[in-house]
């Protein structure tokens, strides 16, 4: 696989990450996901080098003009609201410390 093309995946999957942040809910976001594909499919055949660097670069800076200010984290993933909420309490016996 060349570059480009992992370039180009790299992008489309950023797209649908960042499409998520904006739009939690799944069936609001399934629209918006397929018009992300439809925008990446309209240029699939383009072959200019000069053409594909500069959708490259567009796309980029789209990614980074729409990027949101508070993205969404999964709850019990790292940043969550719940990330290690309740810890296992210590099961070492007591310490000097603890005395």
């Amino acid at each position: 696989m060349n570059a480009h093309r992992l370039q180009v995946k790299s992008l489309y999957k950023r797209s649908l990450k960042l499409s998520l942040d904006w739009t939690i809910q799944r069936d609001l976001w399934r629209q918006e996901a397929l018009h992300i594909r439809h925008q990446f499919e309209q240029n699939r055949n383009v072959t200019n080098p000069v053409e594909i660097q500069a959708l490259l670069l567009e796309t980029e800076q789209k990614l980074t003009e729409w990027q949101h200010p508070d993205p969404y984290k999964l709850p019990l993933g790292p940043e969550g609201t719940k990330w290690e909420r309740n810890l296992p309490p210590i099961v070492d016996g007591p310490t000097a410390e603890h005395h």
